[in-house]
């Protein structure tokens, strides 16, 4: 069932989102070669919980930390270790808040210091799409439109969507229907109306689209070991266009505080 949702819980989930936007903004200021992905999962708790939120992510389904990291060739879900920034890494860090009930969600692709032409170009890419999925998200237009539009974005570069991973809705719960795949033809799917929000998150991969699953049952990379980029962001249907609600004020990016 998808659940449209009041003025009054859209602007609850923009709370949230607030969090969550200032969360990963500490996160690029902290992530510099030589950090520890627990010591970033860290400081993301401390921060969500002195701002009264809750990190959505712990102890959902059982996972164990704040944050999800993902580095270089991990896709998503990645539980935070000792592992150790290096120069020219890139890595994903999503993040879920919730606040008074109420849930944002959001992604984002660092680079490392300096990173290669490639790897930028890839992050580049992924961004773009996440724009191009979030304009689709209209009154008036089916869930399969935001599909379509990041596949045309990220196939169209020469990168591959990963099909076995979704977008979903979000909201009062981590996760709520419906999915929202990153491909498809349009036209396609539930039609958006206004009070849908979405968690829009193209994951996208240098090399193939297929993906294989760690030993911890929770870190999914891309089967060949190539780069991937994971952008999101949590998005309200509204009649004046989507809203995005975890939208930085700034730009984002490891070792600048926006």
């Amino acid at each position: 069932m998808i659940i449209r949702k009041s003025q009054a819980e859209i602007e609850g989930m923009a709370r949230a989102g607030e969090i969550v936007v200032d969360t990963l903004a500490i996160i690029g200021d902290e992530l510099r070669p030589g950090i520890s992905m627990i010591d970033l999962d860290r400081l993301a708790e401390e921060y969500i919980r002195e701002r009264g939120g809750v990190p959505t992510s712990k102890g959902y389904r059982g996972y164990p930390a704040t944050l999800c990291i993902s580095p270089n060739a991990m896709i998503v879900h990645g539980i935070p270790t000792e592992y150790r920034a290096k120069e020219g890494d890139v890595i994903s860090v999503d993040i879920g808040v919730t606040l008074d009930g109420l849930v944002a969600d959001s992604a984002y692709t660092f680079g490392v210091g300096e990173i290669s032409a490639d790897a930028e170009r890839l992050l580049d890419v992924c961004q773009e799409a996440l724009a191009a999925g979030i304009e689709q998200a209209r009154v008036g237009r089916h869930v399969s439109d935001i599909g379509h539009a990041v596949q045309t974005v990220v196939e169209g570069a020469g990168f591959s969507v990963v099909r076995s991973l979704v977008g979903h809705g979000v909201g009062r719960a981590y996760h709520e229907d419906p999915q929202i795949p990153n491909f498809g033809a349009p036209a396609r799917g539930p039609e958006l109306l206004p009070g849908m929000t979405l968690a829009i998150e193209p994951m996208i991969n240098a090399g193939g689209p297929d993906v294989v699953m760690h030993a911890d049952e929770w870190s999914i990379s891309s089967a060949d070991g190539s780069l991937s980029a994971h952008f999101e962001h949590t998005v309200a249907v509204t009649e004046d266009g989507p809203r995005v609600l975890t939208a930085a004020k700034r730009p984002v990016q490891a070792g600048l505080l926006p």
